[in-house]
C-alpha cells in the first residue's frame, strides 16, 4: 500500500506542474544578414572552413518569439560536398527589451542536387535554454532549418513548442 500512496503522490505533483505551464506552439522565421565574421580556411586541399559569424534579423510567423530582434551568434564547422556542424545561440530580443537565449545545433548534409552539383541541407534543432521578463522561466524546444537566401544571408526555421508559467 505504501508504495501505491508514492505513487500516487508523485502523479498528482506532477500533473499539478504540467497544469502550470502552458505550451504554446510557435513557427517562425528569420532572415539573418551578417554583421561580423571569422573564418579559418584549412590550406589542405579539403575546402574545409570554421566560420564564426555575428548575423542579425528579425523573426515573424507565429508564438511567443514573433516580432523579436535576433541575433544569430554561430559556428559552422563545414566541409564543402561532405558536411557540418553548425551550432550557435539566437538572441531573440522583444519589443519591451525582453530576452530570450536559443540555443540550437544542426547537421549539415549535402545531397546531390537536380543540377548534379552537391545541395546543403541543414537540419537540426533548437532550445530555450533561459530569458529575461516574458521569457524568464520559460522553456521550449522544437525543429530548426537553416536555408541559404543569397550567398551570405541564411533563413533560420524555428518549429516546436515553448512553455510558459502561468
Amino acid at each position: 500500500m505504501t508504495i501505491f500512496r508514492t505513487f500516487l503522490a508523485v502523479s498528482t505533483i506532477l500533473v499539478l506542474q504540467l497544469s502550470a505551464a502552458a505550451a504554446e506552439p510557435l513557427k517562425v522565421e528569420a532572415i539573418m544578414a551578417p554583421k561580423e565574421k571569422i573564418q579559418l580556411d584549412f590550406n589542405d586541399g579539403s575546402k574545409h572552413f570554421l566560420l564564426m559569424v555575428r548575423r542579425e534579423g528579425e523573426a515573424k510567423g507565429t508564438g511567443l518569439l514573433n516580432g523579436t530582434k535576433v541575433v544569430e551568434y554561430g559556428m559552422h564547422d563545414i566541409v564543402p560536398g561532405v558536411g557540418g556542424d553548425p551550432r550557435g545561440y539566437l538572441v531573440m530580443t522583444a519589443p519591451n527589451d525582453d530576452i530570450a537565449y536559443v540555443k540550437w545545433q544542426v547537421r549539415a548534409v549535402f545531397v546531390p542536387g537536380p543540377d548534379g552539383k552537391p545541395q546543403l541541407l541543414d537540419n537540426g534543432f533548437w532550445e530555450l535554454t533561459s530569458g529575461t521578463g516574458t521569457f524568464s522561466g520559460a522553456t521550449g524546444a522544437g525543429i530548426l532549418h537553416i536555408k541559404a537566401v543569397s550567398p551570405t544571408d541564411r533563413k533560420f526555421i524555428l518549429d516546436g513548442d515553448i512553455f510558459t508559467k502561468k
